[in-house]
């Protein structure tokens, strides 16, 4: 077992350093600041906060996290950023050889405003059979605690999964065994990836520093697994590296619009019913 494994395996995170360099992070950069831009013109609810009872001391009523899923669809850079060999290749020591992407989302974290996310696990979300599921955040710029750099609680992996863990507020038990204050603080710099576990249980404090923090998280699982059936999550199911042994003719033509639907324009509404008939 390489020494990224075994500290993956005991602690369900590792903080992998300068994954992404100067060459790479100033493109990067514009093309996420692009995509911001892109979603603030559209003029549709980008605010992802969570508004947790879980958080409302934390944080203010009017806090902010900008949020789009699969940045991959709109930059070309930040396809080939997924395809990045110094990335995928701790991705690789953690999944194996075949390493499949279910999705990417952007976070912005405005300055003074940037929004808490309560304690919880991402499992329930996009539950696979074999729960390989982890997640890979790239960050574009410093994040530290200050600016409500992710928290996490070490070995908390080893719980499996449980239940009511989307951090609403119906799994309060949880957040009291294991309150977001006493998590431990991940600090990383502009081109550190931290990868963790769905398990894992993690969360975040508002920004309340005078600079944004950007990130964006990509999900991965193992090519030998795949997403539960019935899961209405979006799912890219692009093969980032190696081999996707579950795929069939149907599961890569089936396209799922159950979790798109509370926020589609009535543009969207058209072209999806357009492609469901």
């Amino acid at each position: 077992m390489s020494s990224i494994q075994s500290l993956f395996s005991e602690n369900g995170y590792y903080l992998a350093k300068g994954v992404y360099d100067s060459s790479q992070l100033p493109g990067m950069q514009d093309d996420f600041d692009r995509i911001v831009q892109q979603l603030l013109a559209s003029k549709e609810n980008i605010n992802a906060r969570w508004g947790s009872q879980l958080t409302r001391e934390l944080e203010d009523t009017d806090s902010v996290v900008y949020h789009t899923h699969n940045v991959q669809c709109y930059s070309a850079i930040w396809l080939q950023a997924l395809l990045n060999p110094d990335f995928l290749d701790v991705a690789e020591e953690i999944l194996g050889s075949d390493v499949v992407l279910h999705h990417t989302k952007l976070f912005q974290k405005p300055p003074n405003q940037g929004a808490a996310f309560p304690i919880h696990q991402d499992w329930q979300y996009f539950p696979t059979l074999q729960d390989t599921m982890i997640a890979g955040m790239i960050h574009l710029t410093e994040a530290t605690d200050h600016m409500g750099c992710i928290r996490v609680y070490p070995g908390s992996h080893h719980l499996g999964p449980q239940p009511g863990t989307m951090g609403s507020g119906e799994n309060k038990a949880l957040a009291q065994k294991y309150p977001l204050e006493e998590a431990t603080v991940i600090e990383a710099e502009a081109g550190d990836v931290i990868f963790f576990h769905y398990f894992t249980v993690h969360g975040s404090m508002p920004n309340r520093s005078n600079q944004t923090r950007k990130t964006v998280l990509v999900q991965l699982h193992s090519g030998e697994d795949q997403v539960e059936e019935g899961n209405s999550h979006i799912n890219a199911k692009l093969v980032l590296r190696g081999w996707n042994h579950q795929a069939s003719r149907t599961s890569v033509s089936t396209v799922s619009y159950t979790h798109l639907r509370a926020h589609e324009t009535r543009h969207d509404l058209v072209c999806r019913l357009l492609l469901e008939k």
